[in-house]
């Protein structure tokens, strides 16, 4: 293999770059086809050792990255194009610039990487310098300009043996062991043979740690019905079909009572104080009569130009308080260009044509909403790819002695983004978070996928998509925490920065010994 390697001319290195980074998105969902998350990085690290020079290392990194998200985000079209009014050409011009950008962070990295080769043995370089590097740079991209996380390498490893490392370094420590693995490999294909070993070593300690319950139940199970009204999002805010979103969702949520009824995200697509007459005070008096919790997605103003994509819940009546309020949720971690528009880039918005799109933020550390026994802690949209976030705010009750949620909700609208891959996409990041919480989720969608996921990571019940109707589940709320909660990424972020220490202590007295 390494003179077979040795023999590849400049382009067809490149040309395996690209290739490999393409093949990388099979390894996520829909196809959830994870070995060839670690043949491509494997592959990826094999052609940096023939890259001569750090230049070189950054363009194949470069290339690797650009193919795997411009490929596996390229669903971004759909919305720029069909609902912005945005050109074909433009739009897939505006993905390639997106995933351009965002792929030049490991090039940059792992050209970093690559200057230590002189300093250090190819062991150190491959098992410390490559994998901390290249997964410094994917969490750097889960929160650098609001983040854009979609697609970590540690995503396509839900339903692998390396899901067992959730709960406890989360996703991005994924990433780090799927580095370690793409390093060993390389290391066996310039023949360093011993280092096998250490990537069955990982899988066989993922697979045993998967038995681990780090959380247990919580109260009594709680029925839930999850409303998907399969509204095209060309028609939403149109009066005539506005007309017709309240009414199916007034008439579904009062259809039959259950613990707790969901709609989707902006399922109501008006302010709550726009709704019709007596709209809100009905499903109240249905909440009072049935004892049913009811979780509505709306926008809420809080003044001229004041709005927000919230979450209410209304809850039954207390017989003792009566003046009970409403519980309201807003989203903290807004979607750049489609909910805000950054400065210096008016230009951008002069192209589509988004209803409220500039909203103000809510609070990080939200409290649940409390449902029987169960706290229901909620995120909209695309809130639950911020994995630390949610963990954080679980971390938040359970040290403060507050309210500590049982059960997470996704309430969210992908209309946006047609009959693409985005939706399992999404599901699969809402697996990961159940595995890095001990948590079941909740997923009511606009037009799918509406779905159960149990606090396993495991897909229960799902409503086929671009229907209309509801999807009746049974969900066991579950109590403790993970070291995931307790650490977020510092404890990879500590874990990488102390070997890189120890290597670097090590290689400076190895150098002052032979001075």
């Amino acid at each position: 293999m390494e003179k077979f390697l040795a023999r590849f001319p400049h382009w067809a290195l490149f040309l395996s770059a690209f290739l490999l980074g393409s093949i990388n998105v099979f390894a996520f969902a829909p196809l959830s086809l994870w070995p060839l998350q670690l043949l491509g990085l494997s592959g990826l690290f094999c052609l940096l050792h023939y890259a001569a020079t750090i230049k070189k290392v950054m363009q194949l990194t470069w290339l690797y990255c650009f193919a795997w998200l411009f490929f596996g985000v390229i669903w971004l079209t759909v919305t720029m194009f069909r609902y912005g009014d945005m050109p074909i050409w433009l739009s897939i011009i505006a993905v390639a610039l997106l995933a351009g950008s965002l792929a030049f962070l490991p090039a940059f990295l792992m050209g970093l990487a690559a200057r230590l080769r002189k300093h250090f043995p190819v062991v150190v370089v491959y098992l410390v310098w490559f994998p901390t590097c290249w997964s410094l740079a994917e969490w750097t991209r889960g929160w650098i300009f609001t983040g854009f996380p979609w697609l970590a390498s540690g995503y396509a490893h839900n339903v692998s043996p390396l899901a067992g490392f959730a709960p406890i370094i989360g996703v991005y420590g994924i990433t780090w062991l799927t580095a370690l693995i793409a390093g060993s490999v390389a290391l066996v294909v310039i023949g360093k043979r011993a280092f096998i070993a250490l990537p069955i070593a990982l899988l066989a300690l993922g697979f045993g740690l998967s038995f681990v319950q780090w959380t247990v139940p919580n109260g009594a199970p709680m029925t839930v019905r999850l409303l998907q009204g399969n509204v095209d999002q060309n028609i939403k805010f149109e009066r005539e079909h506005l007309v017709d979103s309240l009414d199916f969702y007034y008439r579904s949520i009062q259809q039959k009572p259950a613990d707790l009824i969901v709609t989707p995200e902006s399922a109501l697509p008006l302010v709550a104080q726009g709704l019709p007459e007596n709209y809100l005070a009905n499903l109240q008096e249905f909440s009072d009569r049935t004892q049913s919790s009811i979780a509505l997605g709306l926008f809420n103003s809080d003044g001229p130009d004041l709005f927000a994509n919230s979450m209410m819940g209304i809850s039954p009546h207390d017989v003792s308080n009566s003046s009970l309020a409403n519980y309201r949720y807003d989203k903290h971690h807004l979607v750049p260009f489609g909910e805000f528009i950054p400065p210096g880039f008016g230009w951008f918005y002069h192209y589509m044509h988004i209803p409220m799109g500039d909203l103000q933020r809510g609070v990080l550390l939200a409290a649940p909403f409390a449902v029987k026994d169960q706290q229901i802690l909620p995120n909209i949209c695309y809130e639950d790819v911020f994995g630390e976030e949610i963990a954080a705010k679980i971390a938040h009750a359970y040290f403060d002695k507050k309210a500590v949620p049982t059960i997470l909700l996704n309430m969210t609208n992908l209309a946006w983004f047609g009959d693409t891959w985005a939706m399992p996409q999404h599901v699969q990041i809402t697996q990961m978070r159940a595995l890095e919480t001990g948590r079941p989720m909740l997923r009511s969608t606009n037009t799918g996928v509406t779905t159960l996921v149990n606090a396993q990571g495991q897909v229960v019940q799902q409503l086929p998509p671009f229907t209309r109707g509801e999807l009746e589940v049974t969900v066991q709320g579950y109590q403790g925490i993970t070291p995931y909660i307790v650490c977020g990424n510092y404890l990879l972020l500590g874990l990488m920065g102390l070997i890189a220490v120890i290597c670097g202590a090590w290689a400076y007295k190895f150098k002052r010994r032979n001075t």
